[in-house]
């Protein structure tokens, strides 16, 4: 499936799971024990190799760099985990939110959304 896709544009993908393990600790500076924990969790699951080896994207390493800085702060890896979970949800409801907006502005004049309130 990812064979079709250019290189290039796997690279470009924040969804797409560039990195092992190994590479991914390094780059947030913490353990593979922490990447494991995260995935215990159930803040990220990495993808798996053929070979079964944890792939990380970009993407999920943004979210475990977000759960480090709290757990470097003192809240226990759960409490984090969960924090971020929530600052997500909170974050897509904003954006579903504005979304709504924008579109009921573009109403007709007279028009009214029945049943919120």
């Amino acid at each position: 499936m990812t064979a079709d896709i250019p290189l290039s544009d796997r690279l470009d993908d924040d969804d797409y799971p560039a990195y092992t393990m190994g590479r991914a600790a390094a780059m947030l500076g913490t353990t593979p024990a922490f990447l494991r924990a995260l995935g215990e969790s159930r803040l990220i699951t990495p993808l798996r190799s053929e070979g079964g080896h944890r792939r990380y994207s970009r993407y999920q390493l943004r979210i475990a760099a977000r759960a480090r800085e709290l757990v470097d702060r003192g809240t226990p890896i759960e409490a984090a985990c969960r924090i971020v979970i929530l600052e997500d949800q909170l974050e897509e409801a904003q954006r579903i939110n504005a979304e709504y907006r924008r579109s009921a502005g573009h109403e007709a004049p007279g028009s009214s959304v029945r049943g919120i309130g």
